[in-house]
């Protein structure tokens, strides 16, 4: 070990909990010795394998695993008619996806269709041309912050989910092409990625990842005749062994554990089950897990919200919670009760937080990580997590309501499970504007409401008190709020600068969003930018991030200053209410406390904003942006107000505000709706510079209403008299 690791590794250690402290010596201790031994005790051959396993040759367990339990269910032939009646549009789908994976060609994180070549370089990220060296993966810095590198695409492109389709075609088709070209990924991936060398192996997560993948692999493939072949066997069971064996020595765990803790869990957990018979399977099966059951209630709050405060990361981690509990109960093992009611309680987020055509806030980091994606649906469709859980878990109000595509639940359950979920029903236009195919496929995501779309959509208005997010919702809008803390047990992790911030769906269009995450590694500057105060709904005082930085170079962390306070949650008939606070600017000299109030006017589906500032200070700099949704532009602006107009050109909105001193600029910005990929928007900021903190209002009110004869100012007054009802109505 490098004296400077060594010394920041004991600095931090006086900041851990011995068994934390402990477990990171270990660790460390196995680095030592790989680095001595030149990795050669990672490598596992076929002795060692059959050893492991208690086989008696590589053949026979080959046969013996063949005949364990599968994760997922396995296709035929013979269901193509039960796809094309649950999932219309599948198999085209993934023959053409296939096409692409036999033929390395790849779209990952951005980069746009992509040729890999014949021979694929499993250490280059093809975006910028980088190639890691293939040394030891525990001595290289893959963040390389110095250059515009990123690690992610290596990661993704190792951890083969590209290749998924080829297995599912193979098990639709039983041609031997999509098998050939599998064998051949996998050969030059065990050729070129020896376990512990290189970028591949260089975070844990990877690893575990990647056992979702090969065993999905070996069960689709195993009775192919490409796949007969003892050498090969040996190398693929051999590999997928030692990526246990790495994964457990190197288990990222901390005091404060997150994704990757809970991905290395799930993936031993996964291991396990596949391997079996041995003293290394069972050993990782118990302690993955024990793991999993350990953090569950620790990473996700008792309203079923992920502590790391991110939509997209709110996903992953509920399949890495989920998968592991469906594959023990193939197996005949059983899942506690306070496991599956956690579980419940995400899907049930996910539900809440998922807009009525399926579409999500791009809320804190996203990374567009799965944990063994098959389905077929929109990469920002989540709704597809209510029919897993819902199926596997015996929720029967899930199974039956949740609306969207089935294509996941299909193939991780079978045409059975999936026939007791609510069907795809034809689509049809709703009354209000829905933004055009082209538009939302370019951009990621789905805005507007089809009629068909909302079956079983929740109208309700819901607290997550716990995990700090509000949701105001009716057929035709969606109010996404967060008061919640910075994420990661106020460390920062995947969470943003976002509190206060919301995202705005009214009257059937989506007007105002949260901005996304765009890239980690490949550029500190738009790392920072994307997860500032400035890039979301929330106000600015003094230039200030409501949450400092660490460092420039630390792109995970953040101090954890804006600790959030909720004031006030109505929901009603006509209106629901939320004010909130959040401590962030106390810091300052002359501390400042934002409070915002919201408020949604059901009927006329309107939305009134108003922000007061607690302060004594006489001079205050605050600046108050939002961000327009893709393609959402500025029609014509007055003195106080302006028209924008949706991205299909179909709806207006007027947005007014009380000019109390406070001026307009309109600006650009830009919106990530997936990893590697941002798009320009109208970013709207109001300022009010070096006068008195005064209390800025602003009301979105739907053209149709304006025409009703809606004024802002009357209509404010309105809404103050529901916040504040003097004596007698309130004695009344």
């Amino acid at each position: 070990m490098i004296p400077s690791t060594l010394m920041n590794l004991v600095r931090r250690g006086f900041r851990k909990p011995p068994h934390v402290v402990a477990r990171r010596v270990v660790m460390e201790l196995h680095r030592s010795w790989e680095r001595v031994s030149g990795g050669r005790h990672s490598q596992i051959n076929a002795t060692a394998l059959l050893r492991g396993t208690r086989a008696s040759s590589v053949n026979d367990l080959w046969s013996k695993l063949q005949s364990r339990p599968s994760l997922t269910w396995l296709a035929s032939p013979t269901d193509r008619t039960a796809i094309n009646e649950h999932c219309p549009g599948d198999i085209d789908t993934i023959l053409q996806a296939a096409e692409h994976a036999v033929a390395h060609r790849v779209d990952l994180l951005g980069s746009g269709p992509v040729s890999l070549g014949e021979q694929i370089d499993w250490h280059r990220d093809y975006k910028t041309g980088h190639v890691w060296p293939a040394t030891l993966a525990h001595d290289l810095d893959y963040a390389n912050l110095d250059q515009p590198s990123d690690v992610k695409f290596a990661w993704d492109v190792s951890r083969l989910h590209w290749l998924l389709p080829a297995a599912q075609a193979y098990q639709l088709t039983h041609d031997e092409c999509y098998a050939i070209g599998a064998r051949a990924v996998l050969e030059q991936w065990i050729a070129a990625n020896p376990c512990g060398f290189g970028v591949n192996w260089a975070c844990t997560m990877e690893a575990a990842l990647r056992i979702f993948s090969w065993t999905y692999l070996f069960h689709a493939f195993s009775k192919s005749d490409a796949w007969r072949d003892e050498a090969f066997r040996a190398a693929f069971l051999g590999m997928l062994y030692a990526h246990g064996q790495f994964t457990e020595r190197y288990i990222e765990y901390s005091d404060v554990n997150g994704n990757h803790c809970t991905a290395d869990a799930a993936a031993l957990v996964v291991a396990g089950l596949f391997f079996d018979d041995g003293t290394a399977p069972q050993r990782w099966l118990q302690f993955g897990w024990k793991t999993l059951c350990d953090e569950l209630p620790k990473q996700i709050f008792a309203d079923g919200v992920d502590f790391e405060a991110s939509v997209p990361y709110h996903r992953l981690v509920l399949e890495l919670f989920l998968l592991p509990a469906v594959y023990r109960q193939r197996c005949g093992l059983d899942v506690p009760v306070d496991y599956r009611d956690r579980l419940h309680a995400m899907a049930r987020f996910t539900q809440a937080y998922s807009r009525p055509d399926g579409s999500i806030p791009f809320w804190g980091d996203a990374d567009d990580a799965r944990a063994l994606p098959l389905g077929t649906q929109a990469l920002n469709d989540h709704r597809y997590l209510l029919h897993l859980v819902g199926a596997t878990l015996n929720d029967a109000e899930l199974a039956t309501t949740a609306s969207g595509s089935l294509s996941e639940l299909f193939w991780l359950c079978g045409p059975d499970r999936t026939s007791h979920s609510s069907p795809v029903v034809p689509r049809q236009e709703s009354q209000f504007s829905t933004v055009s195919r082209d538009f939302l496929s370019a951009h990621g995501e789905t805005s507007g409401f089809p009629v068909a779309e909302r079956q079983g959509y929740e109208t309700n208005s819901v607290a997550f008190r716990d995990g700090g997010f509000f949701v105001m919702r009716n057929e035709d809008d969606h109010v996404f709020i967060d008061c919640g803390p910075v994420g990661l047990a106020g460390r920062g992790g995947h969470g943003h600068n976002d509190c206060l911030s919301f995202d705005a769906m009214l009257a059937g269009t989506h007007w105002i969003s949260d901005c996304g995450a765009y890239v980690y590694t490949a550029s500190a500057k738009d790392r920072h930018q994307f997860r500032s105060t400035s890039s979301h709904n929330t106000p600015i005082v003094h230039g200030e991030e409501l949450n400092r930085f660490v460092s420039r170079t630390d792109l995970w962390h953040l101090k954890n200053d804006a600790k959030p306070e909720l004031r006030q949650w109505v929901t009603g008939r006509d209106y629901d209410i939320f004010v909130g606070s959040h401590t962030g600017y106390d810091r300052l000299i002359e501390p400042v406390r934002p409070v915002r109030t919201i408020v949604l006017d059901r009927t006329r589906h309107a939305l009134w904003l108003r922000d007061d500032f607690e302060t004594t200070a006489r001079r205050v700099d605050i600046c108050t942006p939002l961000h327009l949704a893709l393609g959402v532009t500025v029609e014509e602006t007055t003195g106080s107000s302006v028209v924008l107009r949706s991205a299909d050109e179909a709806s207006t909105m007027e947005l007014h505000w009380a000019a109390n001193g406070w001026q307009l600029e309109v600006g650009a910005g830009r919106i990530s709706p997936s990893y590697g990929v941002a798009h320009p928007c109208v970013r709207l900021i109001w300022t009010n510079r070096g006068g008195a903190a005064t209390p800025f209002t602003l009301g979105l009110i739907p053209q149709i209403a304006v025409n009703h004869n809606l004024r802002f100012t009357r209509w404010s007054r309105d809404i103050e008299a529901v916040l504040h009802p003097s004596p007698l109505a309130r004695a009344a």
